[in-house]
Parts: structure tokens; sequence; C-alpha cells
């Protein structure tokens, strides 16, 4: 769907990375995607897959097996992978920014080496440890604690809401120092006193594993210390690379619901002809694809910004603000117009809604992102 002609800004390996996400996700994903919804199943050697296609940390450098690609290419990616299912993104998007980023950003050489290329491929599956049951939107008071034990560090806490927790093999975990200094960790499977409950029973991205990471007494060698950060600083700008991502991301599951919406109006017939001939349905399709559109050009000046290192967090929050609403209020629209046919599992729109109640509420919920906006234009903070 592109209203605004906005592929002639694209260059050709943007679009050539487009098209091949597109085709493996209408290949490999929409097929299936809602029978694992419906069953609550992640489908098999998914991060496999979505290694062997490029989608997995495809901005980082290709010495580290990244694709070295830019930021907008990126997000198409995000977009693509989420026209599939929010489950599909969130996989790749919590691998690429969440955990190879910051082993690449504030990583030694030792640990790119050990761990991007296996992350790269989908040989390994990372997890990202920050919310905790007292601590959501208050990342700064965490109560995971690093405290040091002879050469290396002992761990102690827990977190939760962790997508990918129940099958990863490392955790980059954020925990305080006996400085109160907040430092990147990586956790690996095998380490004792590790733990990672699943969290059963959601009726949203249920094509993904979400659960716990929970630390008891977890020795952590000095080399799994990331050594370039000691401060928020670290997780946020892990999150404003996701909710970059995000915002991109959103825009496919939009896409999806309006077009399954438009095909629909166009053969369902009522009073002797197609519903897409009365006027509170195109209405509710044109207002859409206007939503989609400004999205979709929200999301590619943000990209433009990140490829020059000039993109803000308060920007990145205004475009993943923006976005997921859009997508969740196209999603609602589109339900009405498929009528009760739009709760059923043969049409994806009911899974997208309830996939989007989640994506509007991580990397920073709804009001935190206004929040942030507010405080960027007046200077005042409302926390």
């Amino acid at each position: 769907m592109d209203y605004y002609q906005i592929e002639q800004l694209l260059t050709p390996e943007q679009l050539l990375v487009r098209d091949s996400i597109s085709e493996f996700v209408k290949s490999e994903i929409s097929p299936i995607i809602d029978q694992y919804a419906q069953e609550h199943k992640e489908i098999p050697d998914l991060m496999k897959k979505l290694g062997r296609i490029g989608a997995l940390g495809p901005f980082i450098p290709e010495q580290y097996g990244g694709a070295g690609l830019d930021q907008i290419a990126y997000g198409l990616i995000m977009q693509e992978l989420e026209y599939g299912d929010s489950a599909i993104r969130s996989a790749a998007s919590v691998q690429s920014s969440l955990v190879m980023y910051p082993i690449y950003s504030f990583g030694s050489e030792d640990q790119k080496q050990k761990f991007l290329p296996g992350l790269a491929k989908g040989e390994l599956i990372g997890a990202f440890g920050l919310t905790e049951p007292n601590h959501g939107s208050d990342p700064a008071g965490m109560e995971t604690k690093l405290i040091k034990d002879g050469d290396g560090y002992r761990l102690n806490g827990a977190k939760m809401w962790i997508t990918n927790a129940p099958i990863c093999d490392i955790a980059v975990v954020w925990a305080r120092d006996e400085e109160k200094k907040i430092r990147g960790v990586i956790v690996e499977r095998a380490f004792q006193g590790f733990s990672t409950p699943e969290t059963l029973n959601k009726w949203s991205l249920r094509a993904s594993k979400t659960g716990e990471l929970v630390f008891d007494q977890v020795y952590i060698p000095k080399e799994n210390i990331l050594p370039e950060v000691n401060s928020m600083r670290g997780p946020l700008s892990c999150l404003n690379s996701a909710r970059y991502g995000i915002s991109w991301g959103a825009i496919g599951a939009a896409v999806d619901c309006y077009q399954t919406a438009l095909k629909y109006a166009k053969e369902r017939q009522q009073f002797g002809k197609p519903i897409a001939s009365f006027q509170l349905q195109q209405k509710k399709m044109a207002e859409m694809v206007t939503e989609i559109t400004k999205a979709q050009l929200l999301s590619l000046r943000l990209g433009q910004l990140k490829n020059e290192d000039q993109a803000t967090p308060a920007q990145i929050s205004m475009a993943k603000r923006n976005n997921v609403n859009m997508a969740l209020q196209v999603a609602r629209e589109a339900r009405q117009i498929l009528g009760a046919m739009g709760i059923v599992g043969d049409y994806p729109i009911m899974r997208h809604m309830m996939n989007l109640e989640s994506v509007i509420t991580y990397e920073g919920t709804h009001d935190i992102h206004l929040l942030i906006t507010g405080n960027d234009i007046t200077g005042i903070s409302a926390f």
C-alpha cells in the first residue's frame, strides 16, 4: 500500500530487502500464523529462518554476522515481519535492537566475536531483561542487584514480560551495582541459578514465548560484563532502537488489516450491492489509508534522521506512539467492516488487534510516550 508513491524515495537495496522479507512472510508465515496463534505455540525454528533471510541484526556490520544495512532497510524489515504477525516482529526486534545492539555498542571485542555471529544466524536466541515486577515505566527504580564476588559478580533479582525468555540462550540483563550504577551483563543459559519460567494464558502475542528471567545468586564472570556503559544510557539507547523498529512494524499490521477490509468490502453484498459502495464504509477505508500514509512518512523521515545520527529519543517516542495507536484504530475499524467475520481466525484482524494491545504498552506505554513529548516541548517533566 503506497498511496503517496513513497517507493520512489527508497533505494534499490531497500526495495530488494523489503520485497525479499515480504516474500518470506507471505510464503512461510501467513499460511500458518493463525494456527500457531490459536494454539498458543511459537513457529518451530523461527529464529533460524529469520537468520537465513538476514532479518536479525541487519544494521550490525558484516564482520560480526550482520548485513550492514541502513536504518530504513531495518524499518522495512520490521514492517514486513509485522504484516505477518507482531510476535514475529517482536522476536526479531528483541534479537536485533535489545540484544545484538547493546553487545555491539557496549560490548568488548571478545563479546562481539563470541555472541553476535550466532545471534545473527538465529543459532543463539537472545532476551532483554529490564522490566521488573515492581518497575515497568520507571526502570531507574530497578531492584536487580549486581554484587562483586572475587573476580566476578553475583546477580540477584527478577525480570518479567520478557519476549523469548523461555527459549533464550543468553539474556542481556540490566542491574544496579554496589555503586548504584546501571550495568549490562550477558547471562548465559548454563549459568547456575538462572531460570526462565514461562508466562502462560496470554490473549496477545500468542505465537511467541514470553516469560520471566529469575536470578538466584547467579555468578557472572567479569568477561560477561558490558564494559562500555554504566548508566541508564545503556538500556534506554536499546529501547530507542526497538521503538524505532516498532514504529515501522505497526504499519505492517495496519496494512494487513486495511487490505483485508478493502477486499471484503468489495466482495460482501448487502442491499443488492457491495458494502464498499456505502458512504460509511468508504469513510472508514479512506481514513485508514490517510492514517497509514501519515505513519509511513513519519517513519521514513525518522529513518533518514537515524541514518544521519540525528534522531532524538523524543522523536522516536512520537513515532512509536502515533503509529501503534494508528494501527490499533485501523484494526478496530477493519473489524467493524467485516462484522462478525472479523472475530474469527479465517481473517487476521482480531489477531492483529490483540497483538497491538501489547505493542501499545511495551517499549514504553502510550501515556509515557505522550509525556516524553510533553517534556520535550515544554522543558518540564511530568513524571
